[in-house]
């Protein structure tokens, strides 16, 4: 994504952020199994659905393949671009880094790891 290209999408973010009321609800956490996730829409939550709309046309013209946005764990807005769908297989890249980094993160919390350790242990 190009610098102002890169800014337009911290500038829409952060307009639809605004927009968003800033009341808490209670965390809701996915079952283990299965796929199914509760969802919450947009406008119940008292979202712009201008700023909504004008969010999905920046991802979609900047190629986005898949956005999704939980609020308090529900999903919120969950859009497909293209061909792309939810089961669609994509290469991770540098995601995967994160990914590890978090569960490192919460082995170490856990007690299972300790960041002294030696990669072979």
């Amino acid at each position: 994504m190009h610098l102002k290209n890169f800014r337009r999408f911290i500038f829409l973010a952060l307009l639809f952020a605004v927009s968003c009321r800033t009341e808490a609800q209670s965390l809701y956490f996915p079952p283990l199994t299965g796929s199914a996730w509760d969802t919450v829409s947009p406008s119940a939550l008292g979202w712009s659905t201008t700023s909504i709309d004008t969010l999905r046309d920046f991802l979609a013209a900047n190629n986005t393949r898949a956005f999704l946005l939980l609020k308090d764990g529900r999903i919120a807005i969950e859009q497909y671009f293209g061909t792309f769908g939810k089961d669609s297989a994509w290469y991770w890249a540098s995601a995967g880094k994160t990914l590890t980094a978090f569960l490192v993160g919460i082995a170490q919390q856990e007690g299972i790891l300790s960041l002294q350790d030696t990669t072979s242990k």
